[in-house]
């Protein structure tokens, strides 16, 4: 910090005394200037006013302070035996080093950190071929120690701040791990049906058509709609309905044998189905098992004409080569359903075709 002060301001001048001469290192036209024949002042560096910091902080507490390099510009700063090792060492990439240890029959704690050069330090280490950013030496702290460094107790207390702090990420790792996974759930799952919802749905027939383009395979999609749904919801209430749209969702998916077979809750009572690699025939058959599956659920609906809740289907096959996009395939499915609803309900048809069950 000493440092950076003095070299932000370019160094400072102080009075010459006996105590304080001018630098002999230092290289600068302006080094001495003269104020009047009783005051003459000096430079000093940020090396030079560490120093004299330092010898002030030695005489009233014993730390010492010393700037070094294993490249000296001033021999009064040759590094100590175990000074040079933590020098060596910055070169080789270390970034600090300090060790507790015994300097003429006291006990100590040395500490070293490296120097870099920057763009203040050239005007007197520019000669010796330093550049900015080179590590030039570095600054130690010595400081006395009155009683044995109390290592073990130290070392205990960094060993449970360890373990706590291991514990602790641990902890909030797992909760932030689950917090997430319920933001994903929540995010991609209807929160009615338990089934996948309407953007998990738009993600996956992106996929989907994608794959079925690139391998030459059908794709093909079936639209369901719950029949007379708005009756039953004002016959028997919205929580019967909630419960009718539940049971229709987990028909759906287990009527879905394949692991690649994807149905989500489109909206409202309506409910969509994925079908990766499977031909017209396949699909009409997989839409009849669903509405065939709904019926045997046997839920009331009086004011239906088959006294029964139903489902109607729309099945539209596609080849991704030959289709635009995935947007085209969604809008046939839903004219499919409209033509099944428009035949009477309680049936499958196909895209521009129809098959009537009772």
């Amino acid at each position: 910090m000493v440092r950076s002060w003095n070299a932000k301001h370019k160094g400072v001048y102080v009075a010459i005394t006996e105590s304080v001469t001018p630098n002999p290192y230092l290289i600068d036209p302006m080094r001495d200037i003269t104020v009047n024949p009783d005051l003459m002042l000096t430079k000093i560096n940020p090396s030079l006013m560490t120093r004299e910091i330092s010898r002030l902080t030695e005489q009233q507490s014993g730390a010492i302070m010393r700037i070094t390099s294993l490249n000296l510009l001033n021999p009064d700063n040759e590094a100590l035996p175990h000074e040079q090792v933590a020098l060596m060492q910055f070169e080789k990439g270390i970034s600090e080093k300090w060790q507790h240890m015994r300097d003429k029959g006291k006990s100590i704690f040395f500490y070293m950190a490296p120097l870099k050069t920057d763009d203040s330090c050239l005007q007197c280490h520019g000669s010796q071929g330093y550049r900015t950013g080179d590590i030039r030496g570095g600054i130690s702290i010595a400081l006395p120690l009155q009683a044995p460094f109390p290592w073990k107790g130290i070392t205990l207390i960094h060993a449970v701040l360890l373990v706590s702090g291991l514990g602790g990420i641990l902890y909030f790792g797992t909760a932030l791990n689950r917090a997430h996974e319920s933001l994903k759930h929540q995010a991609t799952i209807d929160a009615l049906t338990g089934i996948f919802n309407r953007r998990s749905f738009s993600e996956k027939i992106a996929v989907e058509f994608a794959n079925c383009r690139r391998n030459n395979r059908p794709l093909s999609l079936i639209m369901c709609d719950v029949d007379w749904f708005k009756k039953f919801n004002d016959t028997y209430g919205h929580n019967a309905g909630d419960d009718c749209l539940v049971r229709i969702a987990a028909v759906m998916k287990q009527s879905l044998r394949r692991p690649t077979d994807f149905c989500a809750r489109y909206g409202g009572e309506e409910f969509i189905m994925v079908l990766p690699d499977t031909s017209e025939n396949g699909a009409m058959h997989v839409a009849e098992r669903i509405r065939q599956n709904v019926l045997n659920l046997d839920i009331d609906h009086e004011t239906s004409p088959v006294k029964k809740v139903s489902v109607s289907l729309g099945v539209v096959t596609g080849d991704p080569a030959l289709t635009s996009d995935y947007e085209q395939l969604t809008i046939q499915s839903d004219k499919a359903l409209y033509q099944a609803k428009a035949l009477g309900r309680n049936r499958v048809a196909g895209f521009s075709r129809e098959t009537t069950t009772h």
